[in-house]
């Protein structure tokens, strides 16, 4: 199934989902994906006019492929412009993704602060894309197209703080208007930015994940590529804590990001 069948399957019935093992990341199920289907539970919420303003994620534990998985949502308080929902991801029982959003109305203010410039980016067809190579890359990649511009590729050795590039959903049929679903998951396709430090192969995952959305972002499709830059602001004892940002193609701000990982090596 495609990153949009996954989508309309959610919308139709989301308390019986069957995520195929072509979204798989290692033992689990991708955790941006995830994400993103608990979003479309919490959305179908939430009155129009309030977009989604943030979002904060916890990966309880691993989502099982080929599996029936159910994604849930409650209103937890609808105040005069902001909708607190809680959204999860429920499989056999237990809670295996939990998201917490703000979904908010916009209002006058006298405050308008333009956000800082866009880091500087090699152009697309400079940059080095990661293959979607069967037993090698995450199977999710298949989907998921990344160019590297910056830093250096997981297990490279490279000591940057810095890694980025460009990134969009790969040969998606139909071409969609992209909507907040579908930043979900090409930030969080991204691996750890701590990864490129390790010399030789090493589990690394996500344990939290917070991202706030710059309302309206710019109309693109699913085939536009966004420009994507995390940094490593500190890693010591098996986690680190990574800062990133997402911009569309003309440089302006889309999303920013904000991981705790955790990793075996």
């Amino acid at each position: 199934m495609t990153f949009s069948q996954l989508l309309h399957a959610v919308r139709q019935n989301p308390q019986a989902v069957v995520i195929p093992s072509v979204w798989g990341q290692g033992r689990a199920g991708f955790g941006g994906l995830a994400v993103a289907l608990v979003f479309e539970a919490m959305r179908a919420k939430v009155p129009d006019g309030r977009p989604v303003r943030s979002l904060a994620v916890t990966f309880v534990g691993p989502l099982t492929l080929d599996a029936p998985v159910s994604f849930e949502a409650e209103v937890l308080r609808e105040g005069k412009a902001v909708s607190q929902v809680l959204g999860r991801a429920v499989q056999n029982g237990q809670v295996v993704t939990l998201v917490q959003g703000s979904f908010g109305a916009s209002r006058a203010s006298a405050i308008d602060v333009p956000a800082l410039p866009a880091p500087a980016m090699k152009p697309v067809a400079e940059c080095q894309e990661l293959p979607y190579i069967k037993n090698v890359t995450p199977e999710f990649t298949r989907y998921l197209a990344m160019r590297w511009g910056e830093g250096g590729m997981p297990f490279s050795n490279n000591q940057s703080r810095h890694m980025g590039g460009w990134v969009r959903l790969r040969d998606h049929d139909p071409v969609d208007a992209l909507e907040e679903a579908h930043l979900l998951a090409l930030v969080d396709a991204w691996p750890p930015a701590v990864l490129p430090h390790l010399s030789a192969p090493a589990p690394g995952s996500s344990l939290t994940w917070t991202i706030e959305f710059v309302q309206p972002f710019p109309a693109l499709t699913t085939e536009d590529w966004c420009m994507y830059q995390a940094e490593v602001e500190h890693a010591r004892d098996g986690y680190g804590h990574i800062a990133a940002g997402l911009w569309s193609p003309s440089g302006e701000l889309i999303a920013l990001s904000r991981q705790t990982v955790t990793v075996f090596g």
